[in-house]
């Protein structure tokens, strides 16, 4: 599988949950709220025009895997899909499960501080946590159809 250099920055094979031809799904390293992922292209795409119609028809699959699990594991009450590309230049979302109130996850409760606004960026766990919630979102990930 082919991969862009973001995909190293977000954690590389230790935080990945899922692959696809055109995309990859990580834990985020800095799990903003629980069960964050990244949504990365494969490509070298800068700009999300870039993206070849085929990554564009897989992406519908990608999303309904994504809220299917996190949906299944974590029971959000919204999710976000954010597209901020400023530091890392490969096309990607930072998708994260928002909470309108603690929510507990194998014995940690887990907070949404900006619930009902915009997520706090800041706040997060470290990549231990992520490393955590790859192997719980790997596991429970739908299997690809023959």
């Amino acid at each position: 599988m082919i991969r862009n250099a973001t995909f190293e920055t977000f954690g590389g094979m230790r935080t990945l949950v899922a692959d696809y031809r055109h995309w990859s799904v990580q834990a985020r390293p800095k799990q903003v709220t629980l069960g964050a992922m990244i949504l990365l292209s494969h490509g070298p795409a800068h700009s999300f025009s870039e993206l070849p119609p085929e990554a564009f028809a897989e992406l519908s699959q990608v999303i309904r895997d994504i809220e299917a699990t996190a949906g299944g594991i974590f029971g959000y009450a919204k999710i976000n899909y954010l597209m901020l590309m400023m530091g890392d230049p490969h096309v990607h979302f930072h998708v994260l499960p928002r909470y309108g109130a603690p929510v507990e996850f194998e014995g940690t409760v887990y907070s949404d501080p900006g619930w009902p606004g915009q997520p706090d960026l800041g706040a997060s766990e470290g990549l231990a946590e992520a490393v955590r919630a790859a192997a719980v979102l790997k596991a429970a990930w739908p299997k690809p159809l023959a």
